[in-house]
């Protein structure tokens, strides 16, 4: 019998599609490319998947809702027994290939450190929201931020929501994070690094790979893992435009997905696209990636072969130790590969539409580029000031501005 929601989903077959290089696509860009069927899917209280095929998405919608309405009728196998240990287990195991690597790191770490609240063999129906907010109210109390206190709370809701919808672990409604509120907390100013200090910044080395990292991360507002993870063949040098697009592993590559799951077009200017052209120019040859140095990439391999490379290590040290040693060295002041991204996209607020620059950011809300990503400028002020200075200075006889009969202006 179903455990909770019964979903419909495309169910794709067939070969998956290719590019006009053979590369395979990912999946984003399947469904006029690739033959599916409508699946309906749930899971059992044995904690297996089960699914039944269907030609329209209809048939599958009214077979999912007839499992439904069981469910809601409480016609549904008691939730297996399972300890918090093997549900962790599994949900390492499952997410490994559905969430990026980042991602799944964070998940496994919360669990983690909730498992060490909790003990390892409870099982996972008897955890209750008092369970959850001891736990939430030791970390804070361990000296940890509110802002990471409300990181494991968001991501230990989704788990749990995850045990109740779809493996069926727990019954409806029981996940012990679900009415655990989130700490309020004060949202830092944006740090804007003005052009002067990107300037400043760049004259301050004379090294080529360092120039073209920071000029495409002020200009792109790429994610620093997004550029270190960027290859040549991403880069259109014709149309001055780098593409910012999930990786499969294959041979030496690793593979890899930005943090939206989905690719974007960025466009940056052709004095950017100069300094990519000079870098390629002296970058080793084979090595596939734009800001991996010659040397590290053979490391890379070397690593590789012997078996002792990990996926989850970077594919570049000391970034942000070396990033902070030139900036102390051109004297500007304190900001991170950051505050790159947040003041290219507070450049871009100021002449596009904000949904373009949501695009453009890869956020998946406006709102994120709205609260942590617009920096408001002195000068910005300035020119509010000057708006209402203006009109109380003004003769108001514009009907919008006032009702009154004509005025001398403003005094007091």
């Amino acid at each position: 019998m179903a455990i909770e929601k019964v979903g419909v989903y495309r169910k794709y077959h067939g070969k998956v599609p290719t590019d006009k290089t053979g590369k395979k696509l990912p999946k984003e860009f399947w469904l006029k490319k690739r033959p599916f069927r409508w699946a309906a899917r749930w899971y059992g209280s044995d904690g297996k998947r089960y699914s039944k095929s269907f030609k329209t998405r209809k048939e599958a919608e009214l077979y999912a809702n007839k499992q439904q309405s069981q469910v809601e009728e409480g016609r549904t196998d008691t939730p297996a027994s399972i300890s918090f240990y093997q549900f962790a287990s599994e949900h390492e195991t499952i997410m490994r290939h559905q969430v990026a690597r980042g991602t799944l790191r964070e998940q496994v770490r919360a669990l983690r450190m909730f498992m060490e609240h909790v003990g390892k063999h409870i099982p996972l129906k008897n955890i209750t929201p008092k369970h959850a907010e001891a736990f939430i109210a030791a970390r804070l109390n361990s000296g940890v931020k509110i802002a990471t206190a409300n990181k494991d709370i968001r991501t230990l809701r989704r788990i749990f929501n995850l045990a109740i919808e779809p493996r069926g672990y727990m019954a409806a409604k029981s996940n012990p994070f679900r009415k655990i509120r989130q700490r309020k907390i004060s949202v830092k100013p944006v740090r804007y690094v003005k052009p002067e200090e990107f300037k400043a910044l760049y004259d301050a080395t004379t090294d080529l790979w360092w120039r073209t990292f920071l000029a495409v991360a002020y200009t792109s507002a790429a994610r620093t893992g997004e550029l270190i993870n960027m290859m040549w063949t991403d880069i259109d040098f014709e149309m001055n435009r780098i593409r910012i697009v999930c990786k499969e592993a294959e041979g030496n590559l690793r593979g890899w997905e930005p943090k939206d799951h989905e690719g974007r077009v960025l466009p940056v200017p052709a004095e950017v696209i100069q300094l990519l052209a000079d870098l390629q120019a002296t970058s080793a040859e084979g090595c596939p990636y734009a800001f991996i140095p010659a040397w590290r990439w053979e490391n890379i391999k070397r690593a590789q072969k012997a078996g002792t490379w990990n996926d989850d290590q970077a594919l570049l040290n000391n970034l942000n130790k070396r990033f902070h040693t030139l900036r102390r060295h051109a004297g500007v002041a304190k900001c991170t590969m950051h505050d790159f991204r947040r003041s290219c996209i507070t450049n871009w607020a100021r002449v596009l539409p904000i949904h373009v620059v949501q695009q453009l950011a890869g956020h998946s809300k406006i709102e994120t580029t709205r609260l942590y990503y617009l920096a408001v400028e002195e000068s910005d002020l300035e020119r509010a000031r000057k708006v209402q200075e203006k009109i109380l200075r003004t003769d108001q006889t514009d009907p919008l501005l006032t009702h009154s009969p004509k005025n001398e202006g403003f005094s007091c």
